[in-house]
């Protein structure tokens, strides 16, 4: 028992130090082109940033998710070649997407045109690189995610200088995600695999029954972000997507944890989930509530101790209008804390009918108080829209987890073991 705390708890620390490092490099990326660009160059940035965040959950969905619920701890062998397929995946995502983004930036022309551009030459990187991330820790490798990401990081400090110097939207986007692909072609040599294109087909055919959920339910999670922050720019114009964007990158310390955790959420789940099933829900309300009180202690550390004069000068002339929004933002991540524990033990059980529909009525709720109140009120009604969105899209999904938890069956003894999920 003390052994698998001890090996649960070295997996959590190497997902949280993976984490730590991207969070940390894209608050970095964040901070130098808000100061770089002022609100508006930076609102700009930020719907390619959401696109970008669209495209990644359409990829984790067909390809990634499938991979951590069924090879979580699987063979050497069946690993590798899952992992083949899977990243070759994300690799024809990257490029399908990319030639979208890439006709969509020739299409839309001037600031925005040239940001959209720069994403599609960058989109095959990104995904291949992230894909290795949920492939190691699938494998129970954290570490070899850690210095990936480290690697990523490494490679963006020098891309961002340059950048800086052009002063330009497509010069940031393109610092940014280079350095991804360079990060992805590490990830091959960390492996010893290559991404198999030639697999994909057959990967999302077997895996369809999981992949197409898991598409549709990450898409409705981040496709609802993108439009919320499409109409707020369209409804109260680009300074107040800024503002949104520059109010989110202060809570980026805790999106580390909240994200380091849920690499390792699920796998930790579905180990659980084959060791005592009954202890599964505990382990999601300790997961979920333990990330909930992290996020409400570091927003109202924010809101009461951060002096104007140190948000000046971490965000410049971002800092004002993202005051505001500090309150809402951080009740709305603490709601996201909550959802991730119910999330992991959907995954884990495979019940991807029942998160789906969690997962629409929780986007569907986002979208709608996002959009309402920024009518009402700009960028802080939008803030306050979402934030009760997404209380409600919490009780939720936690039904939907205790649903799930009574509808499992222990599989029969001959059940392939890699659809062993419902």
């Amino acid at each position: 028992m003390r052994q698998g705390v001890r090996a649960m708890a070295g997996r959590l620390s190497w997902g949280l130090g993976d984490q730590a490092v991207s969070s940390l490099s894209n608050f970095a990326v964040g901070i130098v082109v808000a100061r770089g660009l002022g609100v508006t160059g930076f609102g700009v940035f930020t719907l390619a940033w959401v696109t970008y965040g669209v495209l990644l959950n359409v990829s984790r969905g067909l390809a990634t998710d499938p991979l951590v619920v069924r090879f979580s701890g699987a063979a050497d062998e069946r690993w590798r070649s899952a992992v083949a397929r899977s990243s070759g995946t994300a690799l024809l995502i990257g490029l399908g997407s990319g030639a979208l983004s890439v006709l969509a930036g020739l299409a839309l022309g001037g600031v925005i045109g040239w940001a959209f551009l720069g994403l599609g030459v960058v989109l095959p990187g990104l995904l291949v690189q992230d894909s290795w991330r949920y492939a190691f820790f699938a494998a129970g490798q954290g570490q070899k995610a850690f210095l990936n990401d480290i690697v990523w990081a490494a490679a963006m400090v020098p891309a961002l200088f340059l950048a800086a110097k052009s002063g330009t939207v497509f010069a940031f986007v393109l610092a940014w995600g280079l350095s991804a692909a360079l990060a992805a072609g590490y990830g091959a040599l960390q492996s010893g695999v290559l991404p198999s294109a030639g697999g994909a087909r057959e990967w999302v055919s077997r895996h369809r029954d999981l992949g197409s959920r898991y598409l549709v339910e990450n898409v409705s999670n981040s496709g609802a972000s993108q439009l919320r922050m499409y109409g707020l720019g369209a409804i109260a114009g680009l300074s107040a997507v800024g503002a949104i964007r520059g109010g989110e990158l202060l809570l980026a310390p805790f999106l580390a944890l909240l994200m380091g955790v849920s690499l390792v959420a699920v796998p930790e789940a579905a180990r659980v989930l084959k060791r005592s099933p009954a202890r599964l829900p505990a382990f999601c309300l300790v997961l979920g509530g333990g990330q909930a009180a992290a996020a409400l202690v570091w927003g109202l550390g924010i809101l009461l101790f951060l002096p104007d004069s140190l948000g000046t000068l971490v965000l410049g002339e971002v800092w004002g209008p993202a005051e505001e929004l500090i309150l809402p933002i951080t009740l709305s991540v603490t709601g996201a804390g909550v959802v991730a524990g119910a999330t992991a033990g959907l995954r884990a059980l495979g019940a991807a009918k029942l998160s789906l529909r969690a997962q629409l009525f929780a986007s569907a709720g986002y979208l709608g108080g996002g959009l309402a109140g920024a009518a009402l009120g700009g960028a802080l009604g939008a803030s306050w829209g979402s934030t009760i969105a997404m209380w409600c899209g919490a009780a939720v999904w936690w039904w939907q987890l205790r649903v799930g938890f009574r509808q499992y069956v222990v599989p029969e003894p001959d059940q392939p073991e890699e659809m062993r999920t419902r």
